[in-house]
């Protein structure tokens, strides 16, 4: 008997943090073999980036879920933002940063014979879905690969997501993850790099 799993084609999903994945992994489960990329050298502190890890990889854990961890590349994704510090989240700099981490998704998914790729980044109320789909679809262009667009905040997607986080256990973080981002909600960047 044939495993169904092999009929669904394979998407490998970007992910940063565990509280915004499990409506988003819970959507295409049935769909994909999914496997997990965290990719996230945009969070700082590295302290913050590593408790978010240790909760993407409990999650996987639990759900049964793989989990790809590629490097911690900070270096290279402030050099990519430089000249954007300025810039309050929604902004250019979040565009750089979601092309950089989306480029980086399909790659890996090219070099790894993933049929798709997709991010959980949409279900966040503070992110651009249509920035995020449109940058998605070029590079799925350019790498040969299918970009599973999406909107996931839609259809009370965040307060599901929230839901399913607080059942796991896990942390809600108050900021997306770059120093930036956290200076406009605490009014600093001390200690973050």
């Amino acid at each position: 008997m044939q495993d169904k799993r092999e009929d669904k084609p394979s998407l490998l999903l970007h992910i940063c943090c565990a509280p915004c994945s499990p409506h988003v992994v819970d959507l295409l489960k049935n769909s994909f073999r999914l496997t997990a990329y965290f990719y996230g050298p945009n969070i700082q502190p590295e302290s913050e980036y590593l408790l978010r890890l240790d909760e993407a990889k409990v999650f996987a854990e639990k759900i049964g879920l793989r989990l790809t961890l590629p490097e911690y590349d900070t270096k290279r994704w402030f050099h990519m933002v430089r000249g954007h510090e300025e810039e309050r989240e929604g902004g250019g700099r979040c565009r750089i940063c979601y092309r950089f981490r989306l480029e980086k998704t399909a790659q890996f998914a090219f070099h790894n014979s993933f049929t798709y790729f997709a991010t959980v980044l949409s279900v966040s109320p503070h992110k651009d879905a249509a920035a995020i789909n449109k940058t998605g679809l070029k590079l799925a262009r350019e790498y040969g690969l299918r970009f599973f667009e999406a909107d996931f905040k839609k259809r009370d997607g965040f307060k599901l997501t929230v839901r399913k986080g607080k059942e796991f256990g896990f942390y809600r973080q108050n900021y997306c993850g770059c120093i930036f981002s956290r200076r406009d909600v605490w009014g600093n960047t001390k200690n973050c790099m």
